[in-house]
């Protein structure tokens, strides 16, 4: 009967009934104590908040929940009706304010669970859109820059120059927009709780495909950008939060590298225990007085080009997130190579 409900038809026997043993014994428990309250004491440290939680996981509806627990009463029912057992009075009262309290306590779970995930999700959204649109942002306020020096040279009409003043503006408006956003919605606090979904990935394409959508950012201030990752290296870890780790090392070495090379390379580690990533450029570089600030949120220097301070902070989190570690070497008017390593997935024994 439960696996008729839509969300439990793929589910196998063992995952179907988990947490039936332990929901008997606790209607026994239930039958052998004299007062409601002890109860409610039982079920709360019992089995129907973990299965709202694993009910959550498996995907059912809040509906179905409710159904489960309503179909395993019917089936009590059934079996002692089947004995010859009279479950009117006491008996019933019991059954029905065990099930009753599983059903309200389950359910508070879930959409408590429910609630928190899909507010993580819209916090992490919101976050990661107002992050991402720095790339645009900063394509379009250097495509301004490079106007500018290009049309004063060339003593143009004065009303492009007033154009571009108020692109500018604009530009600089939409960047304190995206700041805020960022600030209201707590980005780092949200991040840390990222749930990962790792799994081996084909690096070159992943990055192949930041190189061609950043080539117009890069070929604004006539950087170029090579892919030096082997064709055949594969990674373990979560797509999603890789190319946002690769975006933001590469968004930062085009945006202190206006005219020079940004070489994105990965190699396994000397172990064979995990594989390193790096961004290289031939840049501005980094004093080292603010190497031990540039991961910190709202530290790093990309605030002085039209950046929000958050790319590195962001990429610090992931990487650790990961359980993987970072590092930076730098030198002022040679360039930068910020690098990264990720464990490979554990071996299976």
């Amino acid at each position: 009967m439960v696996r008729a409900l839509p969300s439990a038809r793929n589910l196998s026997i063992p995952t179907l009934n988990d947490h039936v043993p332990a929901l008997l014994d606790e209607i026994a428990l239930a039958f052998r104590r004299n007062s409601d309250e002890s109860i409610a004491e039982v079920l709360a440290d019992g089995t129907p908040p973990e299965h709202g939680l694993q009910r959550l996981h498996n995907g059912y509806l809040i509906e179905e929940v409710v159904a489960e627990y309503n179909l395993l009463r019917g089936c009590i029912h059934d079996l002692a009706s089947t004995h010859q057992i009279n479950l009117q009075g006491k008996p019933f009262h019991v059954i029905n304010l065990v099930f009753d309290s599983a059903i309200g306590l389950a359910v508070q779970t879930f959409s408590v669970n429910r609630a928190l995930e899909v507010q993580r999700r819209r916090e992490e959204y919101l976050s990661f859109i107002a992050h991402d649109l720095r790339t645009p942002l900063n394509a379009v306020a250097l495509a301004s820059k490079v106007l500018e020096s290009t049309l004063g040279a060339q003593n143009a009409d004065p009303r492009a120059a007033r154009m571009i003043k108020v692109l500018q503006r604009n530009v600089q408006s939409m960047s304190g927009l995206v700041a805020k956003v960022i600030e209201e919605n707590d980005n780092m606090k949200t991040e840390s709780g990222v749930k990962l979904e790792r799994r081996n990935i084909d690096l070159w394409p992943l990055v192949e495909s930041m190189v061609y959508d950043l080539n117009p950012v890069a070929g604004t201030g006539s950087t170029r950008l090579l892919n030096d990752v082997p064709e055949d290296l594969v990674i373990y870890a979560d797509a999603n939060l890789l190319r946002r780790m690769m975006q933001n090392l590469i968004a930062n070495a085009i945006t202190h590298t206006p005219q020079g090379e940004v070489v994105i390379g990965a190699a396994p580690t000397l172990d064979g225990a995990g594989i390193e990533c790096w961004v290289s450029d031939n840049g501005m570089g980094i004093s080292k007085d603010r190497l031990a600030l540039i991961f910190e949120k709202f530290e790093t220097e990309t605030k002085d080009h039209g950046g929000l301070g958050l790319g590195l902070a962001i990429f610090k989190t992931f990487v650790e997130a990961h359980e993987g570690s970072f590092d930076v070497v730098s030198e002022p008017g040679k360039g930068s190579r910020f690098s990264f390593i990720l464990p490979n997935r554990p071996e299976r024994r």
